[in-house]
């Protein structure tokens, strides 16, 4: 059989995405790979045969320790939905015609929901035609949506840039002898879990967040106007943490109560912005205080200074576990990681069928939401806050972070 995979990356990018990369490279070249080659902008660019050879740009345990600390996606990636294998069989076709060019016998890709989609279809595609093609899933995403896996590799980074960011903005709150309201918008289309870690800013040396917003829950403007209220007559500064997917009881996200550009995705998602700002505006406009709205974009998943070498070794480890579990002969799975403890905190990798996972969301558990919808119970704080222990910081060259870039797609 060949003996040359392929790996490639997909949807959003995250702090620890190129570190499974690594995992996946170094494991598969240790096991004997003769080629390892990348697929630039995931799937979509493999379709036009945009494909790498992974030791041509890795090429010293430099390189690869660069790679692990390097935020974003080292190979590109894309947002491109496969059609059903039904619609559309010609893709598919092109798609095994290109893996028996470059002979082929494995096939990872790193991603989400939807990337996990690809691999379900892919393996079901293989069966098929008989194909001995293996196909493999390493977990990533910042949303920490994926069924099964306690978590996923990017939620750690992300979270602990949330928190970090939120206890900076209370403290910069406090500067000023005035009234203000700060309202923090981060990301979660319908799963509040990045969110929810603004709840770890509450310490011995900072009070936290006054209201914090899940999109688990309808969102009540009303309510949320009047609980704003209350709090301004007694403090000075409130934060507020919201995510950008809240939606009232009529399924209408908030952002969308206001003007804005609508762009949406091949996998008919909306781009969602404007949450805050548009909390941030109602709340000046009804009490005449200073408002303003910080949205963390994409530093939540871009932000490599501040990665949690939790979440980077366990990046690394999926991507091992991936190559390993290939080599042995599974196809159509994800590697997924099982909690063992919380105190110490133990975690151990395993393998799952993706057509359980792709497609299914997991979102915070309702218990896990205070009663009113304003805040997070201590389970949850319990779950994130062994995922953003300690540090890996960057190699550092004349005061600023060293990356390893693919400079095929540098621009």
């Amino acid at each position: 059989m060949a003996n040359n995979v392929i790996v490639g990356q997909s949807g959003g990018p995250t702090a620890v995405i190129n570190s499974s990369l690594a995992g996946v490279f170094k494991t598969a070249k240790d096991l004997g790979a003769d080629k390892v080659y990348g697929m630039r902008h995931g799937i979509h660019g493999f379709l036009e045969r945009n494909i790498v050879d992974m030791s041509e740009k890795i090429c010293s345990d430099l390189d690869l320790e660069l790679l692990k600390r390097t935020p974003s996606a080292f190979l590109g990636s894309c947002r491109y939905k496969l059609p059903e294998i039904s619609e559309d069989k010609e893709v598919y076709d092109k798609i095994f015609e290109i893996l028996k060019e470059y002979d082929i016998s494995a096939f990872f890709y790193i991603g989400g929901n939807d990337s996990m989609d690809t691999i379900k279809k892919l393996s079901d595609y293989a069966l098929l035609i008989n194909s001995p093609i293996r196909f493999m899933g390493v977990p990533k995403t910042i949303d920490n949506d994926l069924a099964v896996t306690d978590h996923t590799p990017g939620y750690g980074s992300a979270a602990k840039y949330i928190a970090s960011a939120t206890k900076e903005l209370i403290r910069d709150g406090l500067v000023y002898d005035i009234q203000q309201v700060t309202v923090i918008e981060i990301m979660g289309r319908n799963a509040g879990w990045l969110t929810g870690a603004a709840a770890l800013a509450t310490c011995e040396d900072c009070e936290g967040v006054d209201l914090l917003y899940l999109p688990e829950l309808p969102f009540d403007f009303d309510d949320f106007m009047e609980r704003v209220g209350h709090l301004l007559e007694t403090k000075k500064n409130v934060v507020i943490a919201v995510s950008e997917g809240i939606k009232t009881k009529d399924d209408k996200y908030v952002f969308e109560l206001t003007d804005h550009t609508e762009y949406v995705d091949s996998f008919g998602h909306k781009q969602l912005s404007g949450t805050a700002r548009f909390l941030a505006d109602s709340i000046s406009a009804k009490y005449g205080c200073k408002s303003r709205a910080v949205e963390l974009s994409t530093l939540q998943r871009c932000a490599g200074h501040l990665t949690s070498r939790v979440d980077i070794t366990e990046a690394y480890q999926v991507g091992g576990s991936a190559v390993k579990a290939a080599f042995e002969g599974e196809t159509g799975k994800m590697v997924i990681l099982k909690r063992v403890s919380n105190d110490p905190y133990i975690c151990t990798t395993d393998i799952f069928d993706v057509h359980k996972i792709a497609n299914i969301e997991k979102k915070v558990p309702l218990e896990w939401i205070t009663e009113g919808g304003t805040g997070v119970s201590e389970e949850l704080v319990n779950y994130i806050r062994p995922l953003i222990q300690a540090e890996l910081t960057p190699i550092m060259i004349t005061g600023q972070p060293r990356h390893i870039v693919c400079d095929d797609i540098v621009h």
